[in-house]
Protein backbone atom coordinates (compact mmCIF):
# COMPACT_ATOMS: atom_id res chain seq x y z
CA UNK A 1 0.00 0.00 0.00
CA UNK A 2 1.28 3.58 -0.83
CA UNK A 3 3.06 4.89 2.32
CA UNK A 4 0.12 8.11 2.64
CA UNK A 5 -2.57 5.87 2.04
CA UNK A 6 -1.46 3.41 4.99
CA UNK A 7 -0.77 5.88 6.91
CA UNK A 8 -4.16 7.85 6.55
CA UNK A 9 -5.89 4.13 6.95
CA UNK A 10 -3.09 3.47 10.44
CA UNK A 11 -4.40 6.61 11.61
CA UNK A 12 -7.60 5.87 11.36
CA UNK A 13 -7.36 3.04 13.12
CA UNK A 14 -5.38 3.94 15.76
CA UNK A 15 -7.81 6.41 17.17
CA UNK A 16 -10.67 3.90 16.74
CA UNK A 17 -8.98 1.79 19.32
CA UNK A 18 -9.43 3.58 22.00
CA UNK A 19 -12.09 6.34 21.17
CA UNK A 20 -15.21 4.24 22.73
CA UNK A 21 -13.28 4.20 26.32
CA UNK A 22 -13.61 7.53 27.26
CA UNK A 23 -17.42 7.17 27.00
CA UNK A 24 -17.21 4.26 29.70
CA UNK A 25 -15.39 6.61 32.52
CA UNK A 26 -17.30 9.82 32.78
CA UNK A 27 -19.91 12.28 29.73
CA UNK A 28 -17.27 13.86 27.34
CA UNK A 29 -17.63 16.09 24.72
CA UNK A 30 -16.67 14.46 21.05
CA UNK A 31 -13.37 16.48 21.27
CA UNK A 32 -12.14 15.63 24.44
CA UNK A 33 -12.94 11.76 23.73
CA UNK A 34 -10.82 11.94 20.63
CA UNK A 35 -7.90 14.05 22.33
CA UNK A 36 -8.04 11.64 24.92
CA UNK A 37 -7.83 8.79 22.33
CA UNK A 38 -4.48 10.22 20.37
CA UNK A 39 -2.52 10.41 23.60
CA UNK A 40 -3.78 7.18 24.70
CA UNK A 41 -3.07 5.39 21.84
CA UNK A 42 0.11 7.36 20.84
CA UNK A 43 0.93 5.79 24.41
CA UNK A 44 0.33 2.19 23.56
CA UNK A 45 2.06 2.21 20.32
CA UNK A 46 5.62 3.11 21.72
CA UNK A 47 5.04 0.61 24.49
CA UNK A 48 3.96 -2.21 21.69
CA UNK A 49 7.61 -4.19 21.31
CA UNK A 50 6.06 -7.17 20.20
CA UNK A 51 7.57 -9.10 16.91
CA UNK A 52 5.40 -11.83 15.24
CA UNK A 53 6.00 -14.52 12.36
CA UNK A 54 3.08 -14.37 10.03
CA UNK A 55 1.98 -16.06 6.60
CA UNK A 56 1.32 -13.14 4.03
CA UNK A 57 -0.62 -13.01 0.76
CA UNK A 58 -0.29 -9.37 -1.01
CA UNK A 59 -1.69 -9.00 -4.34
CA UNK A 60 -0.85 -5.86 -6.40
CA UNK A 61 -0.21 -5.24 -9.80
CA UNK A 62 2.50 -6.53 -11.27
CA UNK A 63 3.88 -6.91 -7.69
CA UNK A 64 1.67 -10.32 -5.99
CA UNK A 65 3.76 -12.26 -3.32
CA UNK A 66 3.17 -14.90 -1.32
CA UNK A 67 5.00 -15.08 1.70
CA UNK A 68 6.48 -15.63 5.26
CA UNK A 69 7.63 -12.85 7.16
CA UNK A 70 9.37 -12.89 10.60
CA UNK A 71 10.01 -9.53 12.09
CA UNK A 72 13.47 -8.82 14.14
CA UNK A 73 14.77 -5.92 15.73
CA UNK A 74 17.01 -5.55 12.84
CA UNK A 75 14.12 -5.53 10.54
CA UNK A 76 11.56 -7.98 8.82
CA UNK A 77 13.17 -11.07 7.11
CA UNK A 78 10.63 -12.22 4.12
CA UNK A 79 10.83 -15.77 2.68
CA UNK A 80 9.10 -15.56 -0.53
CA UNK A 81 7.19 -18.31 -1.77
CA UNK A 82 5.60 -17.32 -4.83
CA UNK A 83 6.06 -13.34 -6.95
CA UNK A 84 4.01 -12.78 -9.71
CA UNK A 85 2.87 -15.91 -10.22
CA UNK A 86 6.40 -17.33 -10.42
CA UNK A 87 6.93 -20.12 -7.90
CA UNK A 88 10.70 -19.53 -5.83
CA UNK A 89 12.81 -22.54 -5.32
CA UNK A 90 14.03 -23.04 -1.75
CA UNK A 91 17.39 -22.36 -3.13
CA UNK A 92 16.02 -18.56 -4.74
CA UNK A 93 14.40 -18.16 -1.27
CA UNK A 94 17.20 -18.94 0.77
CA UNK A 95 19.60 -16.65 -1.43
CA UNK A 96 16.87 -13.72 -1.50
CA UNK A 97 17.02 -13.96 2.38
CA UNK A 98 20.81 -14.13 2.84
CA UNK A 99 21.26 -11.51 0.34
CA UNK A 100 19.10 -9.37 2.56
CA UNK A 101 20.55 -10.46 5.84
CA UNK A 102 23.85 -8.96 4.31
CA UNK A 103 23.03 -5.69 2.75
CA UNK A 104 23.32 -3.66 5.79
CA UNK A 105 21.84 -0.80 3.16
CA UNK A 106 18.54 -2.36 2.52
CA UNK A 107 17.83 -2.84 6.17
CA UNK A 108 18.42 0.37 6.76
CA UNK A 109 16.34 1.30 3.50
CA UNK A 110 13.54 -0.76 5.12
CA UNK A 111 13.97 1.00 8.64
CA UNK A 112 13.59 4.36 7.37
CA UNK A 113 10.38 3.17 5.30
CA UNK A 114 9.26 2.41 8.47
CA UNK A 115 10.14 5.00 11.04
CA UNK A 116 8.80 7.62 7.92
CA UNK A 117 4.97 5.52 8.00
CA UNK A 118 5.04 5.75 11.89
CA UNK A 119 5.92 9.25 11.71
CA UNK A 120 3.58 10.43 8.91
CA UNK A 121 0.54 8.25 10.82
CA UNK A 122 1.37 9.95 13.74
CA UNK A 123 0.73 13.44 12.44
CA UNK A 124 -2.11 12.73 11.02
CA UNK A 125 -2.81 10.93 14.51
CA UNK A 126 -2.60 14.76 16.12
CA UNK A 127 -4.96 16.25 13.29
CA UNK A 128 -7.99 13.91 13.72
CA UNK A 129 -9.64 15.63 16.65
CA UNK A 130 -10.18 18.63 14.12
CA UNK A 131 -10.40 16.27 10.51
CA UNK A 132 -13.29 14.48 11.39
CA UNK A 133 -17.18 13.79 13.15
CA UNK A 134 -17.41 10.63 14.24
CA UNK A 135 -20.98 9.40 15.47
CA UNK A 136 -22.13 5.84 16.80
CA UNK A 137 -24.69 4.59 14.97
CA UNK A 138 -25.39 1.46 16.33
CA UNK A 139 -24.50 -1.13 19.04
CA UNK A 140 -24.81 -4.76 18.59
CA UNK A 141 -23.32 -8.31 19.78
CA UNK A 142 -20.80 -6.13 21.38
CA UNK A 143 -19.61 -3.91 18.96
CA UNK A 144 -20.62 -0.50 18.14
CA UNK A 145 -20.81 1.02 14.77
CA UNK A 146 -19.38 4.26 14.21
CA UNK A 147 -20.08 6.31 10.83
CA UNK A 148 -17.25 9.20 10.64
CA UNK A 149 -17.36 12.20 7.91
CA UNK A 150 -14.95 15.15 7.31
CA UNK A 151 -15.40 17.93 9.31
CA UNK A 152 -16.05 21.15 7.01
CA UNK A 153 -14.42 23.21 9.85
CA UNK A 154 -10.85 21.37 8.92
CA UNK A 155 -8.65 22.79 7.10
CA UNK A 156 -6.01 20.62 5.54
CA UNK A 157 -2.40 21.54 7.36
CA UNK A 158 -0.47 19.33 4.26
CA UNK A 159 -0.94 17.83 1.10
CA UNK A 160 -1.35 14.13 2.76
CA UNK A 161 -4.32 15.60 5.51
CA UNK A 162 -5.91 17.25 2.35
CA UNK A 163 -7.30 13.69 1.52
CA UNK A 164 -9.36 13.53 5.13
CA UNK A 165 -11.76 15.93 3.37
CA UNK A 166 -12.50 13.61 1.03
CA UNK A 167 -13.22 10.45 3.04
CA UNK A 168 -16.18 8.86 4.93
CA UNK A 169 -17.09 5.68 5.86
CA UNK A 170 -17.55 3.12 9.44
CA UNK A 171 -16.19 1.54 11.67
CA UNK A 172 -16.99 -1.76 14.08
CA UNK A 173 -15.61 -1.76 17.48
CA UNK A 174 -15.07 -4.16 20.21
CA UNK A 175 -17.03 -2.76 23.23
CA UNK A 176 -14.99 -5.33 25.62
CA UNK A 177 -11.64 -3.87 25.00
CA UNK A 178 -12.35 -0.83 22.72
CA UNK A 179 -10.61 -1.94 20.05
CA UNK A 180 -11.19 -2.22 16.39
CA UNK A 181 -12.76 -5.27 14.81
CA UNK A 182 -13.19 -3.78 10.88
CA UNK A 183 -12.77 -0.63 9.29
CA UNK A 184 -14.42 0.65 6.28
CA UNK A 185 -13.71 4.14 3.86
CA UNK A 186 -14.87 5.58 0.82
CA UNK A 187 -13.49 8.49 -1.14
CA UNK A 188 -16.73 10.57 -1.37
CA UNK A 189 -15.08 13.28 -3.97
CA UNK A 190 -12.16 14.22 -6.27
CA UNK A 191 -8.58 15.36 -4.59
CA UNK A 192 -7.16 17.46 -7.00
CA UNK A 193 -3.31 18.91 -6.35
CA UNK A 194 -2.29 21.65 -7.61
CA UNK A 195 -6.10 22.17 -10.05
CA UNK A 196 -4.94 18.44 -10.89
CA UNK A 197 -1.37 19.53 -12.39
CA UNK A 198 0.60 17.72 -9.84
CA UNK A 199 -2.36 14.89 -9.66
CA UNK A 200 -5.50 14.25 -8.55
CA UNK A 201 -7.44 11.20 -6.26
CA UNK A 202 -10.92 10.08 -7.72
CA UNK A 203 -14.23 9.94 -5.94
CA UNK A 204 -15.09 6.38 -5.15
CA UNK A 205 -12.35 4.53 -4.22
CA UNK A 206 -12.78 2.73 -1.19
CA UNK A 207 -10.48 0.94 1.50
CA UNK A 208 -11.94 -2.01 3.81
CA UNK A 209 -9.49 -3.19 6.73
CA UNK A 210 -10.32 -6.25 9.12
CA UNK A 211 -8.40 -6.75 12.30
CA UNK A 212 -8.45 -9.47 15.45
CA UNK A 213 -6.46 -9.28 18.78
CA UNK A 214 -3.45 -11.67 18.60
CA UNK A 215 -2.79 -11.64 22.64
CA UNK A 216 -4.11 -9.31 25.57
CA UNK A 217 -3.64 -5.89 24.61
CA UNK A 218 -2.09 -6.78 21.07
CA UNK A 219 -4.14 -5.82 17.51
CA UNK A 220 -2.94 -7.04 14.41
CA UNK A 221 -4.47 -6.06 10.75
CA UNK A 222 -5.44 -9.08 9.49
CA UNK A 223 -6.45 -7.83 5.58
CA UNK A 224 -6.33 -4.88 3.94
CA UNK A 225 -8.20 -4.04 0.34
CA UNK A 226 -7.42 -0.38 -1.22
CA UNK A 227 -8.88 0.29 -4.13
CA UNK A 228 -8.04 3.92 -4.96
CA UNK A 229 -7.34 5.61 -8.22
CA UNK A 230 -5.56 8.56 -9.68
CA UNK A 231 -2.18 9.72 -9.65
CA UNK A 232 0.26 12.09 -7.90
CA UNK A 233 3.21 13.86 -8.99
CA UNK A 234 4.06 14.80 -5.81
CA UNK A 235 4.50 10.80 -4.52
CA UNK A 236 6.07 8.04 -5.76
CA UNK A 237 2.59 6.65 -6.72
CA UNK A 238 -0.39 7.32 -5.19
CA UNK A 239 -2.74 4.70 -7.03
CA UNK A 240 -3.43 1.50 -4.92
CA UNK A 241 -4.90 -1.85 -6.11
CA UNK A 242 -4.08 -4.21 -3.36
CA UNK A 243 -5.36 -7.36 -1.17
CA UNK A 244 -3.26 -7.93 1.66
CA UNK A 245 -4.28 -11.09 4.19
CA UNK A 246 -2.09 -12.37 7.00
CA UNK A 247 -2.79 -15.27 9.10
CA UNK A 248 -0.94 -18.13 11.17
CA UNK A 249 0.56 -15.72 13.45
CA UNK A 250 3.06 -16.42 15.96
CA UNK A 251 4.90 -14.40 18.52
CA UNK A 252 9.04 -14.40 18.35
CA UNK A 253 11.74 -13.45 20.73
CA UNK A 254 12.59 -10.44 20.59
CA UNK A 255 16.27 -11.12 20.42
CA UNK A 256 15.78 -13.18 17.21
CA UNK A 257 18.61 -13.03 14.87
CA UNK A 258 18.43 -12.98 11.40
CA UNK A 259 19.91 -16.57 11.59
CA UNK A 260 17.47 -18.05 13.57
CA UNK A 261 14.72 -15.91 11.52
CA UNK A 262 15.76 -17.66 8.29
CA UNK A 263 15.65 -21.10 10.36
CA UNK A 264 12.11 -20.62 11.85
CA UNK A 265 11.02 -19.63 8.14
CA UNK A 266 12.49 -22.32 6.44
CA UNK A 267 10.34 -25.18 8.68
CA UNK A 268 7.28 -23.10 7.65
CA UNK A 269 4.63 -24.68 5.04
CA UNK A 270 4.57 -23.77 1.45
Amino acid sequence: MHRTVRALVWAVLVWGCAAISGQDAKPQNAVQIVQQAVNTELAADAADHSRWLFYDIDNKPNASVRQWVAQTANGSLHRVLERNGQTLTREEQLRAMQNFAQNSGAQVRQRKGGQHDDHQATQMLRLLPQAFVWKVVEKKAGHAVLDFTPDPNFHPPTYESRVFAAMEGEMTVDNAQHRIASLKGRMIHDVKFGYGLFGDLRKGGTFDVERRQLKPGIWQITETHVHIQGRALLFKSISDQEDDEKSEFTELPANLSFGEAEQLLMKQHT
